[in-house]
């Protein structure tokens, strides 16, 4: 039976990162609402209670019956979670006098304990909560505190629950993974076994059980999790799987002939449809971004589902749907986040039912499980790029010509950033790394490109504005360009990135100098929120 461990959502916009930390310690688990702990499940071998943006004294805060599992597993609260065992147990739990913010030390802790096994004296944590601990439980003591909190972690004396005021998820907790570890393998007896061709040796196994001899269809769009998906299912079913890869017009520089070269080097069954024009026309005149994004979405099903006709038998439909896609969708907090083109269904007219063999995975696992089934770097390590293209980057109606621009532009940019190398070391190299990116480290360094360090870069065509320039002795009136890069872990929150001036001014020079029909170029220093990583 596969263990897991169960994280409840409280609504923190750090829980997927706790279940990325848990399973980079090769142990499954599930995050779930709150109030959704699967009790007749026998494989849970710990539970961990996340933070939340709500106070255990707000009347919306949401409150979850401990009884459930403490006392028969172990139990690991984080944050709210520390919180609301507290006060759910006769603790006190009061708004502190400022809200505790940032790095701290833990100035003294109970090195007996199983949970700081392994830790250093004044060990760095992350603090974020607005109410503190004032009083523990009967049964209860503490047993890690620091300058400015007391309590800053908890345990019970008689039963397996332990809590934490900071969150050892982050990066900034720099012994963050070393307390999950202790938490996950020590105390809930992970066997561990949880890996990158495990997963590929089992899926591949299920795969075969649920297809049988069926046939398959899956539309491919370059990026690493329809990739990763085509590959896995070919193992299973090879030449069952016919891939389709719709080319409307606004990929990247040579993207579509690129990415056919490599798929069909990983044995693809691929159709390649250029439908270009299709869309070019369609988009004609056209400027709203809603629109846009609207016609593209409908004449992508048209052509996706004319192709897939063609494909007489086929049962099955495959997606690239990963877990934080499904996670993202779940009705967590009473208010839905984001909503995702892969989830949701099926168009009703295709009569297929729904493959998807990456749904339990994060980002970072699918780049590892890419790796176990030897894809090549660059598809791997692919920056998400949106469904509908260079469209959302180019402000205003689309035309050829505005996509060849900006397609020149991007291409001398995303070059830039995957040439320029950087060293990095601390927390900065650990990010990279639990990113999947693969690096060795050396006297604790390692060396990766901009394009590495970076979650999603790209470059904006604002085509309707127009700037004045000098170029050689004749006056020019041409279109500026934004570059975009952001550092993100999930996108659902993104900074950013502080790249190098050298490195820009280098890219800037050479988009102006080669690049006709440019004449300036921008970088956005904009986070989200309050902006969006794409301007449209």
């Amino acid at each position: 039976m596969q263990q897991k461990i169960i994280i409840l959502d409280f609504g923190s916009q750090t829980t997927q990162l706790i279940g990325r930390r848990v399973r980079e310690l090769d142990t499954f688990c599930e995050i779930m609402p709150y109030n959704k702990f699967p009790k007749d499940d026998e494989s849970v071998i710990g539970v961990i209670l996340s933070g939340s943006p709500y106070s255990v004294h707000d009347k919306e805060a949401f409150k979850v019956d401990l009884s459930q599992f403490i006392g028969r597993i172990p139990v690991l609260g984080i944050c709210y979670g520390a919180q609301y065992i507290s006060y759910s147990n006769g603790g006190k739990v009061e708004a502190a006098d400022s809200r505790e913010y940032g790095r701290a030390c833990l100035e003294q802790f109970d090195k007996e304990d199983p949970l700081f096994k392994g830790f250093v004296d004044k060990s760095q944590v992350w603090m974020s909560h607005g109410d503190t601990i004032t009083a523990i439980p009967e049964d209860y003591k503490c047993i890690a505190s620091t300058a400015n909190v007391k309590f800053a972690a908890y345990a019970s004396t008689k039963q397996p629950v332990w809590a934490v005021q900071f969150h050892p998820e982050v990066f900034h907790s720099l012994q963050g993974t070393q307390l999950l570890k202790n938490f996950v393998v020590d105390i809930c007896g992970s066997r561990q076994d949880w890996s990158a061709d495990s997963f590929v040796e089992t899926t591949v196994k299920e795969l075969k059980e649920q297809l049988g001899d069926d046939k398959v269809i899956l539309g491919l769009s370059g990026g690493v999790d329809s990739s990763v998906a085509a590959v896995l299912l070919n193992k299973a079913i090879g030449k069952n799987l016919t891939c389709i890869f719709v080319d409307h017009g606004m990929l990247r520089k040579n993207e579509f002939r690129d990415v056919m070269e490599d798929y069909k080097c990983l044995g693809l069954n691929v159709i390649g449809v250029d439908a270009s024009e299709k869309f070019f026309a369609d988009l004609a005149g056209v400027t709203d971004p809603e629109k846009k994004r609207k016609i593209i979405g409908r004449d992508f099903v048209e052509v996706f589902n004319a192709e897939a006709k063609k494909q007489t038998g086929a049962k099955w439909l495959a997606q690239g749907t990963i877990y934080p896609d499904r996670i993202e969708s779940l009705n967590i907090t009473g208010k839905v986040i984001k909503s995702h083109h892969n989830v949701g269904g099926l168009p009703k007219e295709m009569n297929l039912q729904l493959c998807e063999p990456l749904k339990w995975l994060f980002k970072d696992e699918v780049r590892r499980v890419g790796r176990s089934m030897g894809m090549p770097e660059h598809l791997i390590t692919r920056h998400p790029f949106p469904g509908p293209g260079l469209a959302v980057r180019i402000l205003g109606d689309i035309t050829p010509e505005k996509v060849r621009i900006l397609q020149d532009a991007d291409d001398i940019y995303i070059r830039g950033l995957r040439e320029y190398k950087v060293r990095l070391s601390g927390e900065d190299a650990r990010r990279v790394l639990a990113a999947g990116v693969p690096a060795d480290m050396q006297n604790g360094e390692i060396e990766v490109s901009l394009y590495d360090q970076i979650w999603q870069a790209g470059t904006v065509l604002l085509s309707t504005v127009r700037s004045v320039g000098v170029m050689g002795d004749e006056r020019t009136y041409e279109h500026p360009v934004a570059l975009r890069a952001v550092t993100s872990t999930d996108a659902m929150t993104a900074d950013w990135a502080h790249l190098p001036y050298d490195f820009m001014a280098k890219v800037s020079n050479e988009i102006i100098n080669k690049v006709r029909g440019v004449n300036r170029v921008c970088y956005d220093i904009s986070s989200k929120p309050p902006a969006t990583i794409e301007w449209e």
